[in-house]
């Protein structure tokens, strides 16, 4: 555990791995514009942690030398299964905008929805595998809202 903790246990990490994972970010610049206020200074060093342990992997563009993109190794791509189960039990416990019908379908086809995202991330497939959260979402109910704030819901 420590190990794993040590690697991309902070914040900033996990939410990189995500954004990488299920929401088709690539670049800086997207993770910067992500909404989670993340200072580009932090963003820059869990960017350069998260290549030097071999989680993700730096790409210059084919059609711009300047620009990079980001991908997931395939030992960061062997997260899926942990940061799948992470995004069902937060949504289970805390309000994180994410639609009710959404979470428990993941969380009823967990096998599927890792075989998915592999496939998308072999493929280089770049449509995320999660819509935005929250702006839009407003008419959809979260399942902590259903659930409400009791923990015998849980």
């Amino acid at each position: 555990m420590s190990i794993s903790l040590e690697r991309f246990g902070d914040r900033w990490s996990l939410l990189i791995i995500r954004d990488l994972m299920v929401r088709g970010f690539r670049t800086f610049k997207e993770f910067q514009e992500s909404g989670e206020g993340i200072a580009t200074n932090i963003l820059a060093d869990r960017l350069q942690r998260l290549e030097a342990t071999g989680i993700i992997t730096a790409e210059e563009e084919k059609t711009d030398g300047r620009r990079v993109n980001y991908r997931l190794t395939e030992k960061g791509i062997d997260l899926t299964p942990v940061l799948l189960e992470l995004l069902i039990w937060a949504a289970r416990h805390e309000e994180t905008g994410a639609p009710c019908a959404l979470i428990a379908k993941m969380a009823n086809n967990r096998e599927q929805v890792v075989a998915e995202v592999r496939r998308r991330w072999r493929e280089r497939d770049p449509t995320p595998f999660l819509p935005k959260f929250g702006d839009d979402e407003g008419n959809h109910k979260s399942m902590q809202t259903r659930r409400g704030r009791n923990p015998s819901n849980a």
